[in-house]
């Protein structure tokens, strides 16, 4: 394996849960709207209920062309990343529509206990960057003291000890997708961390990685 192709399989998973939450909202239209009391409580002052639809075309971004996009990979790339993770069972192709699609279970596995070993990481010199373990917001205060880790990049907001994202693009590939880019700083506190806190990014990725109820 490659270390794109971890990047690869944590997108099939956030664009396979954009696609189920439009699903979702398509059937919820049919069936027409709530009525405006539907809510057994009264709202906090100030609470905003996004929207959590990330794609306008989530089966168009599950094409190899659609993932070039948005992970700025080449098309060759893409294609070979698919194929090392079929080969070892991390991926499969769907049987309902035919595109790819994680083995959650098997890529969950593989992240926890293998990946650090694999494609281990070490923090260098300070840089200015985006945020990442538990310098992300996903993680920001969950450990006292801790470490400020950034991946390298011009237009990020901290500064800290860079980390090498488990791909190069990956700083790019962040800004189009809030939920991958989650997930792939829980990976580098699981990577970085220390047995508590690998638990805790553990319990946050698990709770991520699973389907949209």
């Amino acid at each position: 394996m490659k270390s794109q192709d971890i990047v690869l399989l944590l997108k099939l998973v956030t664009q396979r849960q954009s696609r189920a939450q439009q699903q979702l909202a398509r059937t919820q239209a049919q069936l027409g709207p709530l009525p405006h009391d539907w809510q057994g409580w009264e709202q906090e002052d100030g609470t905003v209920i996004d929207d959590p639809d990330q794609t306008k075309a989530p089966e168009r971004a599950l094409t190899i062309r659609g993932l070039e996009s948005s992970l700025h990979l080449s098309k060759s790339e893409i294609s070979q990343s698919l194929r090392r993770s079929m080969a070892v069972g991390l991926a499969m192709r769907s049987r309902s529509d035919g595109l790819p699609q994680a083995n959650v279970g098997a890529l969950l596995q593989f992240i926890i206990y293998g990946l650090k070993y694999v494609f281990p990481a070490t923090p260098a010199r300070v840089v200015r960057g985006i945020p990442t373990g538990f310098s992300a917001p996903v993680l920001r205060g969950a450990v006292a003291g801790a470490e400020q880790w950034v991946w390298s990049d011009p237009l990020g907001t901290a500064s800290g000890q860079t980390i090498a994202p488990l791909y190069r693009s990956v700083p790019k590939a962040v800004r189009q997708d809030a939920q991958l880019y989650t997930m792939l700083a829980l990976i580098d506190a699981i990577r970085l961390g220390r047995a508590r806190e690998q638990s805790e990014a553990t319990r946050i990725l698990e709770t991520l990685l699973q389907p949209p109820r």
